[in-house]
């Protein structure tokens, strides 16, 4: 125990006597803190199993390749509906004067996009076969679900995303397609939503893993656009029926990341972790996809022994982004959020203050010659000194992930205590009184 606490403060940056002021009950008291900085950090990448990517209000579709995780992919599945299913006519009579003239679906665009949308993009409508259902007993959908389409397109774009320029794209679809659509209502075959969704299950946008290099974020004001147009003698009227995706629990975005090749390749099961140790001494996150970075403290406990009477009064845990991982096209989030989580990786809730508020790791985006400002920092005093003092052989766990894990594919790369340039920082103050 001497030993340990010899080797603990040995080194010339590792103290720090001074006053410290921690409330009226030490006001009166000289105290002596304590700062130490050698305390051991394990990092790490775990995997979620799945995350809900219904009920997001976006639409996701496109794919890249990551340099560094992988081929990240999203396909956008959702339902369609209408707020009448009737065409604009009152007799029969008038409904024969209608014509049918095309089908579009028009994108709008939400301003989100991860990747080089400098190179072509492509992509394809296709007819779902299944019901926009959840299974049995859910009531959500998750970035690994999906459901059964057609294999035949009904209809296609190529074009370079241009999402903070323009508020739309518009693909021409299928007119055969559009065409029996527009009968069905000419007809009277479709009434109602339950008609309309027996007849069109839903559609799916399919991205080309050919030439994709970008994933572009889309609005739920998107919709598909029905034109048709009245004759009557030498008079044209034209119209138009929008369908929309009016219930958003109804729309969801499958998205896969394939690691072959990469560092995280044997990424396991979501009950463990793979050590930085085994990927450069790097740990990743991944919004999406479920990559997470979980921070490990495993001899947080032996602080306790400096001194009979003593308590950690504050920490600061700073991460830092790895250098040349981030760029315009991957840029680097403000704040990484912060769960507690076990051993096997369950969450029991957010890190938050002693008022129950979350907390945030905050990036610092200082600029330097070599980027040695740049990091997210997070006070974990309250959480190391619980940690401290736990009676069990529990240990918890910090596992941080981006704030838009649910509906984005941004990813983040962090050094560990061993990384050659980016290190990982721990910074506690510990008061003997």
């Amino acid at each position: 125990m001497l030993f340990f606490t010899l080797a603990m403060f040995s080194c010339g940056t590792d103290t720090d006597a001074g006053e410290f002021v921690v409330g009226s009950d030490y006001l009166s008291v000289n105290n002596k803190v304590i700062l130490i900085d050698t305390v051991t950090v394990e990092m790490s990448t775990i995997n979620f199993d799945s995350l809900i990517t219904s009920n997001q209000s976006k639409i996701l579709v496109g794919n890249y390749d990551d340099p560094l995780l992988g081929k990240v992919k999203s396909n956008s599945y959702f339902q369609l509906a209408s707020d009448s299913y009737s065409l604009i006519s009152t007799t029969d009579t008038e409904s024969a004067n209608y014509v049918f003239d095309s089908i579009s679906m028009i994108l709008k665009y939400d301003n989100y996009y991860y990747g080089d949308t400098t190179k072509l993009q492509t992509f394809n409508i296709h007819r779902l076969l299944q019901k926009v259902k959840p299974n049995t007993d859910d009531d959500f959908f998750y970035n690994n679900s999906a459901l059964s389409y057609s294999s035949e397109s009904l209809g296609t774009i190529s074009y370079k995303p241009r999402p903070v320029e323009k508020d739309s794209i518009n693909i021409k679809m299928d007119a055969a397609f559009g065409q029996a659509l527009f009968q069905r209502f000419k007809q009277r075959d479709i009434t109602d939503f339950d008609n309309f969704t027996e007849y069109l299950k839903g559609l799916v946008l399919v991205p080309s893993t050919e030439n994709s290099s970008s994933i572009i974020g889309f609005g739920l004001t998107s919709k598909v656009r029905l034109y048709y147009s009245k004759y009557l003698g030498d008079d044209i009227d034209s119209y138009v029926k929008d369908f929309t995706i009016v219930d958003a629990t109804k729309q969801f975005n499958a998205i896969s990341l394939d690691k072959t090749g990469t560092l995280i390749q044997n990424l396991p099961a979501s009950n463990s972790k793979l050590s930085s140790l085994l990927t450069n001494n790097q740990s990743y996150i991944q919004s999406g996809t479920g990559v997470a970075c979980r921070i490990d403290f495993p001899n947080i406990k032996q602080l306790k022994y400096i001194s009979d009477k003593g308590a950690i009064v504050d920490a600061q845990l700073i991460l830092k982004p790895v250098n040349n991982t981030y760029s315009e096209k991957f840029p680097l989030s403000d704040s990484l959020r912060v769960y507690v989580a076990d051993k096997l990786n369950r969450i029991s809730g957010t890190l938050n203050t002693t008022s129950g508020t979350p907390l945030y790791a905050l990036l610092n985006k200082q600029s330097d010659e070599f980027n040695e400002n740049v990091g997210y920092s997070l006070s974990v005093g309250g959480f190391l000194q619980k940690e401290m003092l736990k009676q069990s052989d529990s240990r918890s766990s910090l596992v941080f992930v981006l704030p838009n894990i649910y509906k984005a594919v941004n990813r983040l790369v962090l050094g560990d205590q061993k990384h050659l340039n980016n290190k990982i920082q721990l910074k506690i103050y510990y008061l003997s009184y």
